[in-house]
């Protein structure tokens, strides 16, 4: 790293209050936030950040329940906007306060994700007090309504429809050990298969009404056959498409002739096919299984998100490695995101480049969630590094943008 980037990565480090850091976390987990009720830790995000002297803007997104929260720092001179985004809504389980063992932060949301939020709070402070960001502008969001069944992203899905996005984002989630590059997409399908009569006893059962549990079993073939078919799709480092059969459930006693048998499972994908195209295969499946064994077949499809890819070679990956290599001494290397998140949703919704990079943490979606305190420092520092490197241009990045007065975050 040259010697004026050397100079702002020190002047960054130093800025970095870890007490204030700590305070910003430790509010944020306080505050319950099961999906579909953030609202109440998204008022104490918007709070922290009037407080630290931020222009705060809310936004429903099509949840008026939670709006989300949105800030940034604007320049006024031409350059890439970057964004912060994170989700301040937990998985539906007993809620643990915030406390503290050794460098350890637990509680509800402390891994997933609200540790890492805090220390993007924590970079915005450090890029707006030691004035390093020379271009273009940094945006914060937060939101509501991202963890899945409770939760669909449709929140953030209909900010970034509203054009409430940056160039690039940074989303904290906890993966620390690899910049991933590519991810599959997901989706949920819940099929119920169906026939018209009534339940009966097996020794009464009508000779001309389908067979729901053969018609199930057919299901489970042909899904069977199309899943080795699609181990043909392969990335090297995401794996395999695949469609999965996870639950099967028929019946209410041995001998009794059951009315419906349902099944559910997963489909997963990769960047090069379309989500639609996935959608219109498993109906298709469906459609004809029913044509075929004369039952009805009612099917219900989620996408949790779509794939994701990521330029290794983009100026965002570039100004986070280099940011990454001050930080602890060499880049990330590459690999593949394990699970989906809002960064598939910024590619596949609007080709914004996401990378998703966390402090250390474990316990997600349990009731024993942790984060390192420690490494909640050096994610704000990466993170306000990766802006000044960012938005400057120098590593290739639109530096020629029209210059933004802070209007993205109202």
């Amino acid at each position: 790293m040259e010697k004026r980037a050397r100079s702002i990565s020190s002047a960054l480090r130093a800025a970095v209050d870890r007490r204030r850091l700590l305070d910003t976390a430790v509010r944020l987990i306080a505050a319950p936030s099961p999906t579909g009720d953030a609202g109440g830790a998204l008022d104490v995000l918007a709070a922290i950040a009037a407080e630290d002297g931020f222009d705060v803007a809310r936004h429903d997104g099509g949840h008026p329940a939670a709006p989300a929260v949105a800030f940034d720092i604007a320049t006024g001179r031409p350059g890439p906007r970057l964004q912060l985004d994170g989700h301040l809504d937990t998985v539906h389980l007993p809620f643990a306060p915030p406390a503290l063992a050794g460098d350890l932060l637990t509680g509800s949301g402390a891994a997933d994700m609200k540790g890492g939020l805090a220390a993007a709070v924590e970079a915005m402070r450090v890029l707006r007090d030691t004035g390093a960001l020379a271009a273009g502008s940094v945006l914060l969001t937060a939101h509501d309504l991202h963890e899945a069944p409770w939760g669909w992203g449709e929140q953030l899905e209909a900010l970034i429809r509203d054009g409430l996005h940056g160039d690039a984002v940074l989303i904290p989630e906890p993966l620390s050990d690899r910049l991933p590059v590519v991810g599959r997409g997901a989706l949920i399908w819940k099929a119920a298969i169906r026939r018209r009569g009534p339940a009966v006893h097996e020794v009464m059962r009508p000779a001309d009404e389908p067979d729901v549990i053969a018609a199930g079993a057919e299901l489970v073939a042909r899904l069977s056959r199309r899943d080795r078919e699609l181990s043909e799709r392969r990335d090297p480092l995401a794996g395999s498409e695949s469609v999965f059969i996870g639950q099967i459930h028929s019946g209410e006693i041995y001998n009794g002739y059951p009315q419906e048998c349902r099944l559910e499972g997963t489909r997963r994908w990769l960047p090069d096919t379309p989500s639609a195209e996935v959608e219109r295969e498993l109906r298709s499946i469906l459609s004809d299984l029913a044509g075929a064994t004369g039952t009805t077949i009612d099917a219900e499809l989620r996408i949790i998100r779509g794939a994701f890819s990521l330029d290794a070679e983009g100026p965002l990956v570039s100004s986070f490695q280099r940011a990454c290599e001050d930080a602890t001494g060499r880049p990330l290397p590459t690999g593949a995101k394990p699970f989906v998140d809002d960064g598939n949703a910024f590619w596949s919704l609007a080709g914004v480049p996401a990378i998703t990079h966390g402090p250390k943490a474990g316990g997600q979606h349990t009731v024993e969630e942790w984060v390192s305190i420690a490494d909640l420092e050096r994610v704000a520092h990466v993170y306000a590094l990766t802006a000044a490197l960012y938005c400057s241009g120098e590593d290739g990045g639109p530096a020629a943008s029209p210059a933004r007065d802070g209007g993205g975050a109202s």
